[in-house]
């Protein structure tokens, strides 16, 4: 058919030194319609030279894979960021639901070697297809994550997919929740079709992410063949669904590797406002502008976290009340681990500065919040109204609401995620039940103000999806339920983080803790870090390799399915 003749064209583009070889046939799996569309040529591929460590590394570049057979089509002109404009796309077809496959020469017919599957998007935006590996450039294992993972010998794949921003050809907005979500797991559900043709192993895929792609690769971790997905999948020709919608193919992956994720956004706001006013933050750093709002939203935050039943590790209840603590002893355990990993490392003393570079500038900030014994490395105190108010030095709090911010107090601007959720032809919706009840821009058909109804009678309508796009990209509603859960999770929240409250990947590692699948758990607050991601990155690759030489060979072990 001519879609998947695109799709081939698309997929095997090349400069003519290469040659196509025919498509792989996979033994043992009977291949539909839509599935034969979306087979990987394992010769189609540019070869390029790049440096790691100062050593040329070889790399085959297996450009553009459009990974689902049925491409939502986008416009030429795409937004270009905050600052307005657009930008011109050159693949209008797939360049949001493509990859960029890169296999160093070490892993040329390694059948067994990981996939590091990154996905590049910041905020819950869209990506478009990029390429982190680029000829002729030079990469220190030590600070680069892609120099690293060519070191290493794995398998590089830059994933773009749909979400927030995104214009489509017909002018709607077709990356509305879950579409992210659900382009991630085509993305596995492609390799998992194609593994015996690609090099890498597919049941080794380490998924990296940072911000709202931390946000992102949790969700896929969390949500491992979980039928809620199928519908969407069929809806895009995402591999390994049948014409009944039943899966034949896995998503589940075998590792994540995510940095301060931006996620449970539908409690967000709340957890944003307690953490930022139970001990007067606002006040205290001058970024109070609606005081009211942040008082009645932060009260919902009690309630919600005793909702979520979760236990610290030595089996006390994660209450409000514990959070603070909780929270001290976290950012005491980052110091003391900071101080134990070099003799080097050194935090000022009480009344000595800090000196935080950003921006190009280096600013001095007094410690009068962390008081070390130096000669044993040890925390003796964290006081945390300064702590919490040092954090809102580095950067100004976010507005109130941090998350869901359209349509409040006439606010018609705000970059806030509002825009993920509702349908395709609606620019935003809230998607909190505090933002739906106080929205009051008439006409933008969100909230009470325009449909005559509140946030829980709305949601009580059977035809109401935004509280299904609010549930499909939490990974705290599927970890611990019959969904497949990565094995394996690394989680990092800089310990000077003011993006999202630090409740919120505590949660997330109280919640992983409590789920038996999950048997390995690396997280903490990384020390003196801010909203940022891939800045241990020995650390954390040390960690994937350790993680994979204990699963096995992934050609012999057994597995979920």
């Amino acid at each position: 058919m001519a879609l998947a003749g695109s799709l081939v064209l698309t997929a095997i583009a090349v400069p003519t030194s290469v040659a196509a070889a025919a498509p792989n046939v996979r033994h043992g799996h009977s291949v539909d319609p839509q599935d034969a569309a979306l087979d990987f040529h394992s010769a189609a591929y540019t070869t390029i030279t790049v440096t790691v460590d100062g050593r040329p590394v070889h790399v085959r570049w297996y450009k553009e894979l459009c990974y689902v057979a049925n491409p939502v089509a986008a416009a030429a002109q795409q937004p270009s960021g905050p600052g307005g404009g657009s930008t011109t796309i050159p693949n209008t077809a797939c360049g949001y639901q493509s990859m960029n496959v890169f296999v160093p020469e070490s892993a040329f017919g390694d059948q067994r070697t990981p996939i590091y599957f990154a996905v590049n998007n910041s905020g819950w935006k869209a990506s478009y297809i990029r390429a982190s590996v680029t000829a002729g450039t030079s990469y220190n294992s030590a600070t680069s994550n892609v120099g690293a993972a060519l070191k290493a010998g794995y398998v590089f794949v830059d994933v773009a997919n749909r979400s927030r921003g995104l214009v489509g050809a017909d002018g709607s907005a077709p990356g509305k929740a879950p579409a992210a979500v659900v382009d991630a797991k085509a993305a596995v559900r492609y390799l998992r079709l194609n593994d015996a043709a690609m090099p890498g192993s597919a049941e080794r895929i380490v998924i990296n992410g940072t911000s709202g792609g931390g946000a992102l690769v949790s969700i896929l971790g969390a949500s491992g063949n979980s039928a809620e997905y199928n519908p969407y999948l069929a809806a895009i020709g995402a591999a390994g669904v049948d014409a009944q919608g039943r899966s034949t193919l896995r998503d589940d992956v075998f590792a994540v590797n995510a940095y301060c994720p931006i996620t449970d956004l539908g409690n967000a706001d709340i957890a944003y406002e307690w953490l930022y006013n139970v001990l007067g933050t606002r006040d205290a750093t001058g970024s109070n502008p609606s005081p009211a709002d942040a008082t009645a939203i932060a009260e919902r935050f009690a309630a919600y976290e005793k909702g979520l039943g979760l236990r610290n590790a030595d089996g006390s209840r994660l209450t409000a009340a514990a959070l603070l603590d909780t929270i001290e002893n976290e950012v005491a355990r980052s110091a003391e681990t900071y101080l134990k990993a070099d003799p080097a490392h050194t935090i000022p003393p009480l009344g000595g500065t800090f000196e935080i570079t950003s921006g190009g500038s280096t600013k001095s900030y007094v410690n009068n919040w962390i008081d070390v014994d130096t000669a044993t490395g040890k925390v003796r105190s964290v006081d945390m109204a300064n702590y919490l108010a040092f954090v809102a030095t580095q950067a100004p709090l976010k507005t109130t609401p941090a998350f869901d911010a359209v349509g409040v107090n006439g606010n018609t601007t705000s970059g806030t995620e509002t825009d993920l959720f509702g349908p395709p032809s609606q620019r935003y919706m809230n998607y909190t039940e505090y933002s739906w009840n106080h929205n009051d821009v008439a006409g933008d058909g969100s909230g009470l103000d325009d449909t005559g109804l509140t946030w829980k009678q709305y949601t009580a309508k059977k035809t109401t999806t935004v509280d299904d796009q609010v549930h499909l990209i939490n990974p705290m509603d599927f970890i611990g339920t019959s969904a497949d859960a990565a094995p394996n999770w690394y989680v990092r929240h800089g310990t000077r983080d003011r993006d999202t409250a630090f409740t919120v990947s505590v949660n997330l590692d109280r919640a992983l803790a409590a789920d038996p699948q999950v048997r390995n758990l690396d997280y903490r607050l990384a020390w003196n870090q801010p909203h940022a991601g891939n800045y241990d990155v020995p650390e954390a690759m040390a960690w994937i390799a350790e993680a994979v030489d204990k699963a096995g060979d992934p050609l012999t072990a057994h597995h979920k399915g």
